[in-house]
C-alpha cells in the first residue's frame, strides 16, 4: 500500500482498446466520487476518449495500439514500441504512486515488468484470459502484479494458491448497459420488415475483415424492396470513419438501407430484431439488452492457426462462456462468410419460438455477471492501495468485493 502524504497523487493508467477505455473511465469517475474534494488522484497515461472525458492526462491515445492478431501486431510494432517508450518516459518524469493496467495483456504485462524494475506497484484491472489460453502466464502475473481485480467469479479460482491479492469486483457492464424495451416486446410473431444491427468490432483490423461479409449478409436478409427491412451499423468511436466509408461504398447496401450509428448504440441495438456481432465485449452488451444475435469472428490465418493450438475452450463468445452453454450461434473464420451469416440469422428470424428461447436464456446473463457497483468496488480497491480510504464511510466502494 502507498502512503498518502499529499493532497494529490499521480497514477499511471494504461488501457489499449475500446472496452478497456470504458472500464478505466468508469474506475476513474468512481474514484473521483469516492474521494470528493478532500483528496484527488491525477491519472496520466494511455487511453481513449472516455478516459479523456474522465480526466486522463494523455500520453498516447489507445487508437495507436489497438490491433488484434499476430500479423497485424507485427505490422504496427514500430508504432506500438513508440507508445511504450513514451509511457516509460512519462513514468520517469511523473514518478507515479501506483500503476493501473487495464486488460490488454500483451502490452500491459510487458509494461508491468518495466514498472516492477522501477519499484512502482501495479494494480491490474480486468484479468488477462489466462483461463482460456497461456495458463503459464499466471506465474508471470503473480510475479509482476501486486493486486488483481477480476470481473468474473470463476477467475478467482485461477489464482488460488498464488501469492497474489485477488478481488472479484463484478462486471461494469451490469451498470453501463441499461434495461431497455426490446423490438421484440412490441412484435407479435416474426417481423415482415426486420431491423438488423451490425457490430463489426472496435479495432480497424477487425472491421476490415468482418464488415464486408456482414454487409453482404445483411443485404440478403433484408430482402427485396417490397419487403425491405433496415440495417444499423453500430460503430465504436475507435473505428476509422474513412475506412468504414470505403467499405460501405464497395458493399451492396445504399444510404436508404443503412444507418450508421455512433451514439446511443444501446437504444439502437435494443430496437433491432437481430444482431450480427463480432466476438468480444460487445456480445455481452447485446446479450444484456436481450437482442438475439449471431456471433462471428475472423482473424488472419496465422493468428487463427496459433490460437487453435493455444486455446482450450468450448466457446468463443463471452455470452456462451458466462452462461456455460451454447445460447448464441458462433461462426468463426471460414464459416464467417456472408452465406452462413445470412442462413444462421434467417433460421432465427423465421421462428418466434427460437427467438423467445434465446431471449429467455439471455435474461440469465445480467444476474450471472454479478451485482451492480463494479466500478465503485474497483475504485475502492484502487484507493485502498493508495492509502486514501481513511474513513469507514469511504469503504463503501469495496462492499461486495470477493477477496482471495
Amino acid at each position: 500500500m502507498v502512503a498518502a502524504n499529499a493532497d494529490s497523487l499521480s497514477v499511471l493508467i494504461s488501457a489499449g482498446e475500446a472496452s478497456g477505455d470504458r472500464h478505466a473511465a468508469g474506475l476513474m469517475e468512481a474514484a473521483a466520487r469516492l474521494t470528493g474534494e478532500r483528496k484527488r488522484v491525477r491519472f496520466f497515461g494511455l487511453g481513449g476518449d472516455a478516459m479523456a472525458a474522465a480526466g486522463l492526462e494523455p500520453v498516447a491515445h489507445s487508437d495507436e495500439v489497438a490491433v488484434v492478431g499476430i500479423v497485424e501486431v507485427v505490422r504496427e510494432l514500430p508504432r506500438i514500441r513508440r507508445v511504450f517508450r513514451k509511457l516509460l518516459l512519462a513514468t520517469e518524469t511523473r514518478r507515479p504512486s501506483l500503476a493501473v493496467l487495464v486488460d490488454f495483456p500483451d502490452f500491459n504485462l510487458r509494461l508491468a515488468r518495466r514498472l516492477r524494475r522501477r519499484g512502482i506497484p501495479v494494480l491490474y484491472y480486468v484479468s488477462p484470459q489466462v483461463w482460456a489460453w497461456r495458463r503459464r502466464r499466471v506465474r508471470t502475473i503473480t510475479r509482476l502484479v501486486d493486486r488483481m481485480l477480476v470481473l468474473f467469479p470463476f477467475e478467482v479460482e485461477v489464482y488460488r494458491g498464488r501469492e497474489l491479492h485477488v478481488d472479484h469486483v463484478g462486471h461494469p457492464l451490469v451498470d453501463d448497459v441499461p434495461e431497455l424495451e426490446s423490438a421484440w416486446d412490441r412484435q407479435e410473431g416474426v417481423p415482415e420488415r426486420p431491423m438488423l444491427a451490425l457490430l463489426p468490432g472496435s479495432r480497424n483490423s477487425e472491421v476490415r475483415r468482418i464488415l464486408p461479409p456482414m454487409l453482404r449478409a445483411a443485404a440478403e436478409l433484408i430482402g427485396t424492396a417490397e419487403r425491405a427491412g433496415r440495417v444499423r451499423l453500430i460503430l465504436a468511436q475507435t473505428v476509422d470513419p474513412e475506412l468504414v466509408r470505403r467499405l460501405i461504398a464497395s458493399g451492396p447496401l445504399d444510404g436508404d438501407e443503412l444507418d450508421v450509428v455512433r451514439a446511443d448504440r444501446f437504444a439502437a441495438v435494443a430496437g433491432s430484431h437481430l444482431a450480427l456481432c463480432a466476438s468480444g465485449t460487445a456480445t455481452l452488451e447485446v446479450g444484456l439488452l436481450g437482442t438475439p444475435m449471431v456471433v462471428v469472428y475472423r482473424v488472419s490465418p496465422l493468428t487463427y492457426a496459433v490460437g487453435r493450438l493455444l486455446v482450450d475452450l468450448p466457446f468463443v463468445s463471452l455470452v456462451n462462456l458466462v452462461l456455460g452453454r451454447q445460447v448464441v450461434p458462433e461462426l468463426l473464420q471460414a464459416e464467417a462468410d456472408h452465406e452462413r451469416m445470412a442462413a444462421a440469422a434467417s433460421r432465427l428470424l423465421s421462428r418466434r419460438n427460437r427467438i423467445d428461447a434465446m431471449r429467455a436464456a439471455l435474461a440469465e446473463l445480467r444476474p450471472a455477471l454479478g451485482a451492480s457497483g463494479a466500478s465503485e468496488r474497483a475504485a475502492g480497491c484502487l484507493l485502498d492501495e493508495l492509502g486514501l480510504l481513511e474513513e469507514p464511510g469511504e469503504r463503501r466502494g469495496r462492499e461486495g468485493a470477493t477477496r482471495r
